[in-house]
């Protein structure tokens, strides 16, 4: 039965028919995993928003620079090694967003509170220092 107004109970299909939950183990479970998907996307974010500044060359702060991105780019080859990164690293970050609003549309409320505090969590740890530097022109919303 798809549901259309929020309801609390340990018994849910998730995204896919064979993804249901009848227990308090496989709902914990679940949960779990969305928690864990949600701070991944955040994670995913900023390793994409960190890619762009290094492609656009703009200075940013010592706070998100890492070591295994250089900061600068030698020629023309290297610059469409980063767009097609970022283009990857964008495909992906959609697909896991779509994921993420389809799991909420369950309309199970531990899930979307389980997503929520996931975003929550990943923006606190990942995105929520450095960003200033870079005005993000997202075109989608999920993004």
């Amino acid at each position: 039965m798809m549901h259309m107004t929020f309801y609390w109970s340990k018994k849910v299909t998730l995204l896919i028919d064979s993804w249901k939950t009848n227990d308090w183990t496989d709902y914990l479970l679940t949960l779990l995993a969305c928690l864990v998907v949600s701070v991944f996307y955040q994670f995913l974010e900023n390793r994409r928003i960190s890619l762009r500044l290094i492609g656009a060359g703009k200075p940013f702060p010592a706070e998100i620079e890492t070591p295994l991105l250089r900061r600068s780019l030698a020629g023309n080859g290297a610059k469409v090694a980063v767009k097609v990164a970022g283009a990857f690293l964008f495909a992906v970050s959609s697909a896991i967003g779509y994921l993420l609003m389809l799991a909420v549309m369950s309309f199970n409320g531990g899930v979307f509170v389980a997503i929520v505090v996931g975003l929550a969590l990943g923006y606190f740890f990942f995105r929520n220092e450095g960003e200033n530097s870079l005005v993000v022109d997202a075109s989608c919303a999920c993004a």
